[in-house]
């Protein structure tokens, strides 16, 4: 007789679908052994994807991505570090909050706080964990029916790095091309992003830092061979323990624009990519494109990756303008092929937090909220944006450190007091950075004190991302801005044959009449119920009026009568 660890087992084989439905009917299973063939019927037909119908789309369209700071998220062992353990300790509040997906920093040893700029990507950072306790995490986040994806930044490497160190001054060191010198001799190297020969990190360790020649066939097939290392760590070809995509660090065509390393879309990303598709097709990678204000269309058409990060739309809703969020709005979601997708987000690891943004204005981190989770897109949230977090940093503010953005990484607030079980406060008393710490005791900040907060932006996005999950529409549906005549007031819908998602947005600080143009509207094929707001009842039709107080947010769900 078939097991509950055996139905488990191959839920996660088709490919860790999320459904409700099973979720529900595997507890029965567990009192009375008759509704076997039952749940088993139900577990296929929701794994198994329909004829031509891409599984990692149909993923997305209920996909909420929780991009994580591990370090800095929950310390398991009390040595003040956020780690593996401790984000697996912490995945039942994940869950809660609504989150299907995960997308970690890099885990990679280095000698830098964020992993960034490796000396050795096959092996993970002794302060977050083990292989052990990453596989124990995975798998984990596998059985819930979640996924996980890897930061990956392969373009960099420190001088501690074998390829430097054997390579340098040494023609006939095996990794001789797999560092892009200036010189024939080996002996002087080009420099990284932004014309950097070293990085200084917070706690004063000064490293070199040196390009990879990305144009080398044997990086190439290193970079091969590590990508699928991460997809299937024991190769036995069922990728519980392996990530279920790849975020690409700071990818280009042309990287930093060094006339050496050009056209890298097709002689590096696509090889790659195809590569390890073969090895996983479901597989999603997202690419961030170097140049936040590019549309990064090509990454798609020429790249082959499967999501882009948003960084026009996130101008828009950062803005507060109803004209260049409308413009960035409609531009976004009319380019993009059918099929691949953008991350839509309003904050991450690289810059202020949305809520220095906007000065702690709880209805503004709502509309921030709203617009982040119900405009469309894959949604992702950055770790503490759910609790309204505080924090900007700035290039070079304390000089060339990596310092200058522990303001945007700090330690989860799970606290009242900021202080407890759990706190990840690696950089305490190690600088300027931590003397001027946004983690503030009994501020209003903290899910202690905003979990029984009915009206707390951590109950806001618990809210909002119920809406999104329950309207796949948001995230299939055509977006299409609804004309009204406020320039305060921004309105849209995401709509298909059958159902709408209206959102209506009064960006101001003050109270606003708007009229709104709705020319599909058939009233005789529609009915209204209210997802969001407390608007008085009204009849939508072609034209409609309403008056929204300040910053009020206003959605609709309109179906079949």
């Amino acid at each position: 007789m078939l097991s509950i660890d055996f139905l488990k087992e191959h839920l996660t084989f088709f490919n860790y679908v999320n459904c409700d439905k099973i979720k529900m009917m595997i507890k029965p299973f567990a009192i009375k052994n008759f509704f076997l063939w039952t749940i088993t019927i139900s577990i296929f037909s929701c794994a198994i994807p329909k004829n031509g119908e891409n599984t990692s789309t149909r993923w997305a369209d209920s996909e909420v991505v929780y991009h994580v700071f591990q370090r800095s998220f929950y310390d398991s062992n009390g040595d003040n570090i956020g780690d593996l353990n401790g984000l697996r300790d912490k995945l039942d509040y994940l869950q809660d909050l609504g989150i299907t997906s995960i997308q970690l920093l890099p885990l990679y040893q280095s000698v830098f706080y964020h992993n960034y700029f490796s000396d050795d990507f096959y092996k993970i950072d002794s302060t977050l964990g083990t292989m052990e306790d990453y596989v124990s995490l995975v798998k984990e986040i596998h059985r819930r029916g979640m996924k996980v994806y890897m930061d990956m930044e392969t373009q960099y490497v420190t001088e501690d790095h074998p390829w430097y160190k054997d390579s340098y001054n040494n023609l006939s060191s095996p990794y001789r091309d797999f560092i892009l010198w200036k010189d024939s001799a080996h002996k002087v190297p080009e420099t990284i992003v932004m014309n950097l020969t070293e990085l200084k990190g917070y706690n004063g360790v000064v490293k070199k830092l040196f390009t990879v020649n990305l144009k080398s066939k044997a990086v190439l097939d290193y970079n091969i061979q590590l990508f699928s290392y991460w997809l299937d760590p024991n190769k036995d070809g069922k990728f519980d323990d392996g990530v279920d995509g790849f975020r690409f660090d700071h990818m280009m065509d042309d990287l930093d624009h060094k006339p050496q390393l050009t056209d890298l879309f097709k002689t590096f990303w696509v090889p790659l990519i195809t590569a390890i598709k073969k090895i996983n097709p479901s597989i999603v990678n997202i690419a961030e494109q170097a140049d936040w204000n590019s549309w990064a269309v090509d990454y798609i058409t020429k790249a082959d990756v499967d999501r882009v990060y948003s960084f026009k739309l996130l101008g828009g809703i950062r803005s507060f303008s109803k004209r260049y969020l409308t413009q960035m709005a409609d531009s976004t979601f009319s380019i993009f092929p059918a099929g691949r997708h953008q991350l839509v987000f309003i904050e991450n690891h690289d810059m202020p937090r949305f809520s220095t943004g906007v000065q702690q204005n709880l209805p503004k981190l709502k509309i921030g909220a709203a617009l982040n989770l119900l405009i469309g897109g894959v949604p992702s949230v950055y770790y503490g944006q759910e609790l309204g977090m505080a924090g900007a940093g700035a290039w070079n503010k304390w000089g060339m450190t990596d310092a200058n953005e522990i303001p945007e990484r700090e330690a989860f607030e799970w606290y009242k007091a900021d202080t407890g079980k759990g706190m990840a406060i690696w950089y305490k008393n190690s600088g300027p950075w931590w003397d001027s710490t946004n983690l503030k005791p009994n501020d209003g900040i903290s899910l202690e004190e905003e979990k029984p907060d009915p009206h707390s932006i951590y109950n806001f996005y618990k809210k909002v991302i119920k809406i999104r999950k329950n309207n796949s529409v948001i995230s299939t549906g055509k977006f299409e801005t609804i004309g009204n005549n406020n320039d305060s007031v921004f309105s849209y819908q995401r709509s298909d044959s059958v159902n709408a998602i209206v959102v209506l947005i009064n960006l101001s600080g003050s109270e606003q009449y708007a009229e709104f143009n709705y020319p599909d509207y058939d009233s005789t094929k529609r009915n209204v119920a209210l997802l969001l707001g407390n608007a008085v009842p009204l009849t939508f039709g072609k034209q409609f009026q309403m008056k929204l107080p300040p910053y009020k947010i206003e959605v609709f769900q309109l179906g079949k009568n």
